[in-house]
């Protein structure tokens, strides 16, 4: 099969090369998968510089979701997803012609289900739904900070806070972005640019406070989001996109930024602190996740769940496709057809 590899760590177009590699075979309880095409998500991007720890060494292939057809079953698995059209997730190995997963990880979608929107569904609808549903539940009501809000979990968690009646404000970067946000309806949407969101925001809140901060930031955001939240208020963890420049300086800088938690604070202020790793979630709890996926794919289904994908890649576009996530001028999901 054709595979896109991850040779070294480095600029996408030095790094990642399309080869011949052999087949994977299914394990007990997996399924193998013929891919139509594969979801990107951040922490690709961190893995092509070598910034994502969970990540397997070069030479590798990564990636973490597809779709395409279940084409066999490991001992195990259940007969019927024989020749299903499925939306899967993948624990690595996502970047090929052929994947293997548990059957867990597979939710079976109709031949009508757009590539680009499905695979929105798979680890960043499942994270949206996870963080804004399960673990930090957005009420009616609630004031809700989301950053990279036009990002393909941003976006989602735009969406799921407005839909559950919250006063959202969306964090994010360029007129074609704040113009995207407007449009889904978020009430305060903020320039990351133009100024200190936090200075921005502070005068918007008033007296009040912040009830959940989503952020995929990390770094200096984290103390001032910390710091914008009131009793019973929720900080999200679920990425350090500040961390993606600069190499192991930059690592020991996104660290001293984000400063030290004493718990007992938190304690006192009624606070909660929350870091999310779907990744992890799926090594303990594979169907606490799958059920979130079917959760995002149910609210894609019943219409009000509706990413913005930007126009999917070829399959010999990759690099360009890594390239421009990891530029931070994309809105929604990014996604490669084969």
């Amino acid at each position: 099969m054709k595979a896109w590899q991850l040779t070294a760590h480095g600029e996408p177009s030095k790094v990642l090369a399309l080869l011949e590699v052999p087949d994977p075979v299914p394990k007990p309880g997996e399924v193998l998968i013929r891919s139509e095409g594969f979801g990107l998500n951040y922490a690709d991007v961190m893995a092509v510089k070598g910034l994502y720890r969970d990540a397997p060494p070069p030479p590798s292939v990564i990636g973490y979701e597809i779709v395409g057809r279940v084409e066999q079953c490991g001992d195990g698995v259940p007969a019927e997803l024989m020749g299903k059209r499925v939306l899967a997730m993948t624990r690595f190995g996502g970047y090929a012609e052929l994947a293997c997963t548990d059957h867990r990880a597979v939710a079976e979608i109709p031949d009508s289900k757009a590539l680009g929107a499905a695979l929105a569904m798979a680890t960043q609808g499942a994270t949206a739904w996870y963080m804004a549903m399960m673990v930090a539940p957005v009420q009616h009501g609630d004031r809700v900070l989301v950053h990279s809000a036009a990002g393909g979990v941003g976006q989602l968690l735009t969406q799921i806070a407005l839909k559950q009646g919250a006063e959202v404000f969306a964090v994010a970067h360029g007129a074609e972005k704040m113009a995207y946000l407007d449009q889904l309806g978020a009430q305060h949407v903020m320039d990351r640019k133009a100024g200190d969101y936090a200075v921005d925001l502070t005068k918007s809140l008033g007296k009040a406070r912040l009830d959940a901060s989503f952020n995929a930031v990390g770094g200096t955001t984290f103390k001032k989001d910390l710091k914008l939240l009131g009793s019973g208020g929720k900080l999200v963890l679920f990425g350090g996109a500040e961390r993606g420049a600069g190499g192991a300086f930059g690592t020991l800088r996104f660290v001293w930024n984000m400063g030290l938690v004493i718990p007992i604070f938190l304690m006192m202020q009624s606070k909660s602190l929350i870091g999310v790793n779907m990744l992890r979630l799926s090594e303990h709890k594979p169907l606490l996740v799958s059920a979130c996926m079917q959760a995002a794919l149910g609210a894609l289904r019943d219409g009000w769940l509706q990413p913005k994908v930007h126009p999917l890649f070829s399959a010999d576009q990759l690099p360009e496709a890594v390239q421009l996530l990891g530029s931070g001028k994309s809105i929604g999901k990014v996604a490669v057809k084969w």
